[in-house]
């Protein structure tokens, strides 16, 4: 899983220079299917993951979660999420990142900011004995203090050999409800965020998530071990890393 966790960071951390405007998110894509597979010697999970079509996910401004990607040009000033998972040895690694096309707007830019804020909040919650509602209300709390709101009808989940394990984990919750944790699970932690109301529609090509209201929506994702004493993030890009070395 550490080993999963970090190829899927280093995807990111590629990627990232290729996000500019005029390309399309078909091009991001292909660049990312080259490195997964031939780079890394790893598969994309989420290719023909029940009929998904590509490599990678790329949602762009009110897309929530699950874009395909396709000829869409990419302008200054958009939001995208791109959500990387590959499989190495058996093994799934689940990351997502916000990145902005050109100088982002305000609004996106914090939000990107309430809902990276959030996951880590959620994050910090983990270890064994506590509760997977501690880690949604710590989420809930901070994004709508905010004044944005959390989708509910997706979720962050176990991961392993399988892509989607139980538990899921919501975003939302109380605090010392739902499944205790265990040292040894693996789940991501992964809020999606809306600039407006929660509420989210499926378009019919059957996985493209949008907000109904047409507002911006921003997300991030970790796939985290939980330890006896708290957590390990195994999706930790380069520039984490090395802040998380120097704080050591």
């Amino acid at each position: 899983m550490r080993v999963a966790g970090r190829l899927a960071a280093d995807v990111l951390d590629m990627i990232g220079e290729h996000v500019q405007p005029g390309v399309t998110t078909d091009e991001l894509n292909s660049i990312c299917h080259k490195y997964i597979t031939e780079v890394q010697g790893a598969i994309p999970a989420p290719l023909n993951y029940r009929g998904f079509p590509k490599s990678v996910c790329t949602s762009v401004n009110h897309v929530v979660c699950h874009g395909i990607p396709g000829e869409r040009k990419l302008k200054s000033g958009d939001a995208l999420n791109i959500d990387v998972t590959i499989i190495k040895d058996g093994f799934h690694g689940d990351t997502s990142r916000m990145f902005f096309v050109g100088k982002p707007g305000v609004q996106a830019q914090r939000l990107a900011q309430v809902a990276h804020d959030g996951m880590w909040l959620g994050i910090n919650e983990l270890a064994a004995g506590k509760h997977l509602g501690d880690v949604g209300a710590a989420i809930q709390k901070h994004v709508e203090k905010n004044r944005f709101s959390i989708v509910r009808e997706y979720c962050g989940h176990g991961i392993g050999r399988g892509f989607h394990e139980d538990p899921q984990v919501l975003h939302y919750g109380s605090r010392g409800t739902g499944l205790e944790l265990k040292a040894g699970m693996t789940l991501t932690v992964e809020p999606m965020v809306n600039a407006g109301r929660p509420s989210v529609k499926l378009l019919p090509d059957g996985w493209t998530v949008v907000t109904k209201d047409h507002s911006l929506s921003a997300q991030w994702e970790h796939t985290v071990l939980v330890t006896e004493d708290g957590y390990e993030v195994l999706t930790l890009g380069a520039a984490d890393r090395a802040n998380a070395s120097n704080v050591n």
